[in-house]
């Protein structure tokens, strides 16, 4: 009985069960000995691992954010477009405006709202009036100091411009090198003449001029009509830059340069 007693306590007390459990009873030991010598050591070992969790879970939290907020994305990149897109026209009006107005003399800068056949023939509407000094009888120019008219009538932000083509509208001037005077007169529809000497020798092409500040070109001979009995011939004068494209004039005072006879009135 005494052998068998043994043999059972010598089976409880294996090598195997030895090892185990003495591992685990050291585990604990430590355990216990760095709790009470280091209180918050496993808190700054493990401290590395959650900054790491914090850091995934936020950039998780971004990433589910950006797929809600593709919409608002979506739309917010759109309007820039469109801003972009507005930006870029308003550059190319801005330098279409540089373009057509550099050449222009010195004065009130005035953009053309209505031109024929939009507006009546032979006369400018024109985006400007009294608001920006506009006057009745100031002279409109075009590119290269062309004349075109005179301000027949203002209201506060408009004016209108009856053009030397406008019938019954009389201007002095002169044709070609010899400088001969010519009485210029409207005949409509963007057209002037002038009766002249058939002595003067005056051809097709030669440049019809008005006074004023300068020699100013008003237009060229665009055909000569004569009678064989008549010591007179009849000039038929095309402007000097093409009604139906204007955008752009400039508007000011010449004094006396001119001698132009046209009605002048308010608009209402």
């Amino acid at each position: 009985m005494k052998r068998t007693f043994l043999a059972r306590r010598n089976g409880l007390l294996s090598p195997a069960d030895l090892s185990w459990g003495f591992f685990a009873i050291a585990f604990a030991l430590v355990a216990l000995l760095v709790r009470l010598i280091a209180p918050n050591f496993f808190w700054y070992a493990l401290t590395p691992a959650f900054h790491a969790a914090d850091a995934l879970a936020l950039q998780s939290h971004l990433l589910i954010s950006s797929f809600s907020d593709a919409s608002a994305l979506t739309a917010q990149n759109e309007r820039l477009m469109q801003e972009n897109a507005a930006l870029v026209a308003e550059n190319q009006a801005l330098l279409q405006k540089a373009v057509a107005t550099r050449d222009l003399p010195l004065g009130i800068l005035a953009g053309v709202v209505a031109r024929p056949p939009e507006s009546p023939y032979d006369t400018l509407v024109l985006a400007a009036g009294t608001s920006a000094g506009v006057e009745p009888g100031q002279k409109a120019f075009g590119a290269g100091g062309v004349p075109l008219g005179i301000v027949s009538a203002v209201s506060d932000d408009f004016s209108r411009v009856t053009l030397f083509s406008a019938p019954d509208v009389v201007t002095s001037g002169w044709v070609g090198s010899a400088s001969l005077p010519l009485s210029i007169k409207g005949a409509g529809a963007g057209v002037m003449g002038a009766t002249a000497s058939r002595s003067a020798a005056i051809a097709v092409g030669d440049t019809v001029f008005a006074p004023g500040p300068g020699q100013l070109p008003i237009g060229t001979v665009a055909r000569i009509d004569s009678d064989p009995s008549s010591p007179v011939v009849t000039l038929r004068i095309k402007p000097a830059l093409n009604l139906f494209s204007i955008a752009w004039v400039t508007l000011r005072d010449t004094g006396a340069g001119f001698s132009v006879s046209v009605a002048t009135s308010t608009l209402p």
